[in-house]
């Protein structure tokens, strides 16, 4: 696939965060190449100039402030959340080992989140970090369906990836996002990876703009057996499905001792955190 290319300015990579568990964000691209078909970030193309689909288009971030100290320290740290920072093109520009490189010296709370092995390439930096998760998503042991929804890296190279980092003492997170209802065996992953995981985050599959036709077409031609499911989740509003499935996911983490953290509401926890609930 052929991607655009671009190096842009920016007078800072620091920026404020509204996600719930983090103060600041740090992306070192716009547009990411995995091109996940339900990627939420898909919004992001409206600040750019490009023409292009989401995912057909990098812009590699070149900045000549140094990270602010002041501004990290005692801080929550997150890379990255509207790109993969560990994307194919990283290899190349090494965005992200640079900014490493100036993190390991400030005292913040950092997290990483990525679906790709190359993050192995900087276990030396990691290994360096004060307070750090690295967070890698997975929410299929299938490799045909993630091939269906992703270009990242394979799910086998990502367990490779979750367990190289927990036997180098880093802690690692499985995302399990997003659930796919009816898809997802969060059971299965969980009973795979609980060797070397030492926590979960769950997230819900939304569906909202441009994607969602895409998503819900996606389903009626390979599982049309879940169509119903999907209708009465996407179409109609029902609910019952999610609460239901926290529900099970809060015995089963209680019954094995698992940790997690569970963001099937994350819209009423951003606005927690901004004070407007």
């Amino acid at each position: 696939m052929n991607i655009i290319e671009n190096e842009i300015v920016v007078k800072d990579l620091v920026t404020r965060s509204n996600l719930p568990a983090s103060d600041y964000v740090i992306n070192p691209y716009v547009g990411c190449p995995h091109s996940c078909r339900y990627c939420y970030a898909c919004f992001m193309k409206r600040f750019t100039n490009h023409s292009e689909e989401w995912g057909r288009f990098i812009d590699i971030k070149r900045c000549d402030r140094p990270i602010s100290r002041k501004k990290l320290q005692g801080k929550s740290v997150f890379l990255s959340s509207v790109t993969d920072c560990y994307n194919p093109y990283e290899e190349k520009y090494k965005n992200t080992r640079k900014i490493l490189e100036q993190l390991i010296s400030i005292d913040c709370e950092l997290s990483i989140s990525t679906k790709s092995h190359l993050i192995l390439r900087d276990i030396d930096l990691l290994r360096q970090c004060k307070d750090l998760k690295v967070s890698i998503s997975i929410n299929t042991l299938d490799e045909q369906f993630k091939d269906d929804m992703d270009h990242a890296s394979s799910i086998g190279k990502r367990l490779e990836a979750l367990e190289t980092l927990h036997r180098n003492g880093i802690y690692t997170v499985l995302f399990m996002s997003p659930i796919f209802p009816g898809i997802t065996d969060f059971k299965k992953i969980i009973e795979k990876t609980c060797g070397y995981v030492d926590e979960y985050w769950f997230e819900n599959l939304n569906l909202r703009g441009q994607y969602k036709k895409d998503i819900l077409s996606y389903i009626n031609n390979t599982r049309p057996q879940l169509a119903g499911l999907y209708d009465d989740i996407y179409i109609n509003g029902d609910m019952r499905f999610w609460k239901d499935l926290s529900v099970e996911i809060e015995k089963y983490c209680a019954l094995h001792a698992v940790k997690y953290i569970n963001y099937f509401y994350h819209k009423e926890l951003v606005e927690a955190k901004s004070g407007r609930k």
